[in-house]
């Protein structure tokens, strides 16, 4: 039996048997039969039965796990016999659908999806019968199998003809739409009018989907007008511009004034959606209008229309709302600059702008925020118009409105916000947040000049190296450190800072910070290459050796194998010898048996036995002179 199942992964298989012949198992009883004999006897199926008769009898008396069996395999069914497949099984499905659970419901959406998205059988032989199971289906009183049933016309819908389109499913569609229709009959009817708009020509769409579109459109539940306004955009693509000029945009106007939020969300996404075909044939009149009507959505529960303040206090909900109506704006921000024209920005959005930059709710400047460098890409030379509402954010109140501007153009009077926005961070509670800054810091040296660099923020970074008590916080200000000497192209400002970093970290009165300087040579063992950091780093690395604190003593012990790979033979000989030295001093004088046992372990893993290490990797001349010269006795 288990011959004749073998697959490609019989190997794992059998891996896995042998693994379970280790384990213990405790003796139980094994039942048998799984099944009784009467049960048996229910599944039986005749033998003598063809597929199809087996089909149709077990849909008539079968069990709902033999019934379903059937329903999945209907393609196959169809594949083999499609004229008593359609003749005999699929009128028996239909009544099995009648009184299905959920689990039936939804196997047989899957096949139907398949017999009409595959070329099975010539689709207009049995179309008719497959859609009328489908359309019944509907109306399923579960709404998770009728949106299951809904999704497969949806997606059949590509594969149909126009005019299978038209009699079997724009016919039942006017009926189904109207007011007397159930929610959730409407609400499909939306999607479905959306689907085929585009499988139609324009005069078509305008004579036969048009009026139930604007009977939707004003439906008296918000969730049809709002489904409805969805598929608008869908709708002005199917009949062209022109006629959308005409029809749809006077129902979105309609809609983007409506009571409900989300229809007004749904209005206002789909216009900003159909920008691109409006934006070459707009009038200079409508142009106009839609250009204003942003702007007062921008402002919505700020500000009165004649730009006074408004002090009328809205009830929460209502005010939550605003302000998602206002962070969508924000959000599409870039879009409007474009379709304003950027030359026209200082007078036509520029107000706008400001506004919603100090709006008074966090989502919306901080989405302000998150879009500001694609204004500045698109405003390009005018770019200057903006820096103040930049200053503005970088000094936010909010650390998730200054963790947003991550893209910013640097300009002079920039770098004081940058500090100060740094300063706040470091302030709050949120050092995650603080950590995040420091690393985009590190990309300073390509946008601020070095002396920039040196005079405004290098101090900074040595400060939280040496005193903030987050050390994720003080190893991102290192790296950062380390990115800005990598960077500064002054020798004098760099031996400086190497100069800085010696005394204050390497040399430093804390133990913390002279562990903090083995930190910052794990960076720039990263950063620079191996000649730079022997020359610069190194020998001050290695003389924490007699560093007073076991714990700066073993994180040396740890970096050991690091180090070690810096060293290049023979050039370095000297810092070799040192290295050893370091090792060895370690081993006769610990007295930490932590420092000691880590200590071992690396020389265990090789720093103490180089010579074989570099004999191994061709370096011949350098073994032979380090055995001449005696430069190792091997310890036992």
């Amino acid at each position: 039996m288990f011959v004749s199942k073998m697959t490609l992964n019989q190997s794992s298989l059998f891996g896995q048997v042998d693994d379970l012949q280790d384990l213990t198992f405790i003796e139980r009883p094994i039942r048998r039969s799984l099944k009784t004999a009467e049960e048996i006897e229910k599944l039986t199926v005749d033998e003598d039965l063809n597929d199809i008769e087996r089909a149709v009898y077990l849909l008539s008396s079968g069990q709902d796990v033999q019934r379903a069996s059937v329903i999945i395999n209907l393609p196959n069914l169809v594949r083999q016999n499609p004229a008593e497949t359609f003749r005999r099984v699929v009128p028996k499905v239909r009544e099995v659908l009648h009184v299905a659970g959920a689990d039936m419901q939804l196997a047989a959406a899957g096949s139907f999806l398949t017999l009409l998205q595959d070329d099975i059988v010539l689709i207009q032989t049995h179309t008719h019968s497959i859609l009328q199971i489908v359309l019944l289906n509907l109306d399923h009183r579960d709404t998770v199998v009728s949106n299951a049933w809904l999704e497969t016309l949806l997606s059949a819908i590509d594969a149909l003809p126009k005019e299978t389109i038209r009699q079997e499913i724009l016919s039942p569609l006017v009926s189904k739409a109207q007011l007397s229709q159930s929610l959730q009959a409407r609400l499909a009817s939306c999607r479905i009018l959306g689907k085929v708009a585009c499988k139609f020509e324009s005069p078509i769409v305008k004579k036969d989907l048009l009026p139930l579109v604007r009977s939707l459109c004003q439906d008296v539940e918000y969730e049809v007008r709002s489904c409805m306004c969805r598929q608008l955009e869908n709708i002005a693509r199917g009949i062209g511009l022109d006629h959308t000029k005409a029809a749809v945009l006077p129902e979105l106007v309609e809609l983007a004034r409506d009571e409900g939020s989300t229809v007004r969300l749904a209005a206002f996404d789909t216009i900003i959606n159909l920008l691109e075909m409006f934006d070459t044939s707009f009038t200079e009149e409508q142009h106009l209008w839609f250009l204003e009507f942003y702007k007062k959505l921008c402002v919505l529960g700020l500000q009165h229309e004649n730009g006074h303040s408004d002090n009328q206090v809205y009830p929460l909900e209502l005010e939550s709302k605003y302000a998602l109506v206002r962070r969508n704006c924000a959000y599409n921000f870039p879009a409007m600059v474009l379709f304003a024209d950027p030359n026209h920005f200082l007078t036509e959005l520029y107000p706008t702008f400001s506004s919603l930059c100090h709006d008074p709710e966090i989502t919306v400047r901080r989405t302000m925020a998150e879009g500001f460098h694609e204004i500045v890409k698109l405003l390009g030379p005018n770019v200057h118009f903006i820096h103040k509402e930049l200053v503005v954010l970088l000094q936010d109140d909010s650390l998730e409105v200054r963790h947003a501007e991550s893209h910013f153009l640097i300009v002079p009077e920039l770098v004081p916000a940058l500090a100060a926005a740094e300063q706040k961070a470091a302030l709050s509670l949120r050092w995650r947040v603080h950590e995040r800054l420091l690393q985009r810091y590190a990309c300073l040296p390509r946008v601020v000049s070095a002396d920039q660099i040196y005079f405004r923020f290098l101090q900074r970074m040595f400060a939280i190296v040496t005193t903030n008590n987050v050390l994720p916080v003080q190893r991102e200000a290192a790296r950062t450190l380390c990115m800005f000497l990598r960077y500064n192209r002054k020798q004098e400002q760099r031996q400086e800072i190497i100069g800085k970093v010696l005394q204050e970290l390497a040399q430093g009165r804390s133990y913390w910070n002279r562990l903090r300087y083995l930190d910052l040579c794990e960076i720039a063992m990263e950063l620079f290459s191996k000649a730079y950091f022997c020359k610069h780093f190194l020998i001050q690395a290695l003389e924490l050796v007699n560093d007073p604190v076991a714990n700066v003593r073993y994180k040396l012990c740890h970096m050991l194998p690091q180090l070690r790979s810096t060293i290049r033979l023979p050039a370095d000989k000297h810092l070799l010898q040192q290295l050893e030295f370091c090792v060895r001093k370690l081993l006769c004088r610990e007295k930490d048996k932590d420092v000691v046992a880590t200590v071992r372990k690396v020389r265990e893993g090789g720093v103490d036995d180089i010579t074989e290490y570099y004999f191994n990797l061709g370096h011949l001349e350098m073994s032979l002179f380090i055995k001449e010269k005696h430069i190792f006795c091997p310890l036992k």
